[in-house]
């Protein structure tokens, strides 16, 4: 069974899979593999779906890594075409997920299709590790529970490239080879309401964390790396008062996060805002949530080759950059597998209209046969 990457990734785009129900999508892409004489494992972990699946030895394993859960559409006026009906325009396909990720497991489909059909002998194996549950707040019932069961069985993949698109203007010019890790804190800050006339009355918790706000949003954390840059910390929710003009409420509502470099740690982080809150004698409730640690693949035959195979095809050498948020490659990379990010290009995520070069299927497709060609064959 054989189909070019377009038809895959209009049938993948088909399922309304939106984060973390997967809507029969995954389904789709076990079947499709069984076909090809993969064997499938079924991983779900409510209301999360998974699937391994695995052809060949055990190692050297090649892992493909991915996620069928998109964004919501949003408005549907703000869409020019079906978010769910693949569209071409002007020599680009637009759909929901095309670019994250739905093209880029099309790509692995087709180009481990190609493969096994060209090569039916090969010394390793390939793998596939698929979740429905990257793109909310379900993530550690998805890949890192993958791992898990994987870990307990036995399997420990040797390479993995997760399909987040990484490509800026052609596909190929840019592989993540890292991603700075995210740390985020609720806080509450404690004062005591009153009446405006008569403040002395209060304690206006407005009033005693601007300070504290003034030190941690001027704050030079770390000055980053040749490879990450400095670590940034963000305001995300400010809420205190609107109960009237004349009430000094009696509690502010404080969201922060950061995302950090390898210089830094989580433990480094919570310390250092312990202490601009001791400075100021206050003693709030926080409760804090690693969202993941950093990563960093900076060598290795899987980073070789893989800058190979685009070199060959596309005849330039890629970009090695780590921006963008969090993906699953943080858990994989924490399991000692070297892991790269190879994918789409990424200017229309989660926007409306999300679309993707037609050639730009074909082109991934050829990257990673060809790594599949220079790593286990």
């Amino acid at each position: 069974m054989m189909h070019c990457p377009q038809d895959l990734l209009a049938k993948l785009v088909s399922y309304q899979s939106l984060t973390p129900i997967d809507a029969g999508c995954q389904l789709y892409m076990m079947n499709y593999l069984r076909q090809i004489g993969f064997t499938c494992q079924i991983l779900d972990n409510y209301p999360v779906n998974n699937f391994f699946a695995y052809l060949g030895a055990a190692s050297p394993l090649l892992l493909f890594a991915g996620h069928t859960d998109v964004v919501a559409a949003g408005e549907l006026a703000a869409w020019d075409s079906d978010p769910f009906v693949l569209t071409q325009r002007d020599h680009r396909l637009y759909a929901r997920g095309s670019a994250d990720m739905k093209g880029g497991l099309a790509c692995m489909l087709d180009a481990v299709a190609r493969f096994v059909k060209d090569y039916p002998t090969f010394a390793g194996g390939l793998g596939f590790l698929i979740t429905s549950g990257e793109e909310g707040d379900a993530f550690h019932l998805g890949t890192p529970y993958v791992l898990e069961q994987l870990s307990n069985d036995g399997i420990r993949p040797t390479y993995c490239i997760v399909g987040e698109p990484s490509s800026e203007t052609i596909v190929g010019d840019a592989i993540k080879i890292g991603r700075r890790g995210s740390l985020s804190a609720d806080i509450v800050v404690h004062g005591k309401q009153g009446h405006v006339a008569f403040p002395h009355l209060a304690i206006n918790p407005i009033h005693i964390l601007s300070p504290v706000l003034h030190e941690l949003t001027t704050m030079i954390w770390d000055h980053g790396n040749q490879y990450f840059p400095p670590t940034s910390m963000q305001i995300t929710q400010l809420q205190a008062g609107g109960l009237g003009s004349n009430v000094i409420p009696g509690q502010i509502i404080l969201q922060l996060n950061w995302r950090f470099s390898t210089e830094q740690t989580a433990a480094s982080l919570q310390e250092n805002v312990a202490r601009c809150f001791e400075r100021h004698n206050l003693m709030p409730e926080i409760t804090w949530r690693l969202n993941g640690n950093p990563y960093l693949t900076t060598y290795g035959e899987l980073l070789k080759q893989t800058v190979n195979a685009i070199v060959e095809i596309t005849g330039k050498k890629p970009m090695l950059t780590t921006n963008g948020g969090t993906s699953d490659g943080r858990f994989i990379a924490a399991c000692g597998i070297e892991v790269i990010e190879l994918g789409m290009r990424y200017s229309t995520i989660h926007q409306a209209n999300e679309c993707i070069d037609a050639t730009d299927l074909q082109m991934l497709s050829n990257i990673y046969y060809l790594i599949c060609k220079k790593l286990i064959l």
